[in-house]
């Protein structure tokens, strides 16, 4: 019994040994975190051409406006959590979010159905 709890003994040492990580000398301080901008960050600068934009032909090129000018609804569209508490608060649009995927998957089976009769 004493040699399993030396063996035991031993083979905490070691592993304990192997996952320490010695440093020959003190480690430089971490440099502080820049300062987060107080808004959102577009992705491109204010004043970029953005080419592709344009519906109509000879219509002035679409310039990107500083971040500040768009409204700030706009910044949590493509946020996933801003979303779905959106739809938490408004369950009629909730419903209505399901149905349409439910509609969706629908069309898709019937679709790969009439696919497989042909």
């Amino acid at each position: 019994m004493l040699s399993i709890l030396r063996r035991s003994n031993i083979t905490a040492a070691r592993s304990l040994l192997l996952t320490t990580r010695f440093y020959s000398a003190q480690a430089a301080p971490a440099a502080a975190p820049a300062a987060k901008p107080k808004g959102p960050i577009s992705s491109c600068p204010a004043g970029t051409v953005i080419k592709g934009l344009n519906i109509r032909k000879g219509q002035d090129p679409i310039v990107a406006r500083p971040d500040e000018e768009y409204p700030e609804w706009l910044w949590t569209v493509l946020d996933k959590k801003a979303q779905d508490k959106r739809l938490e608060q408004d369950p009629i649009k909730a419903a209505r979010k399901l149905r349409r995927q439910e509609n969706r998957k629908k069309i898709k089976d019937n679709n790969f159905l009439a696919k497989m009769s042909k």
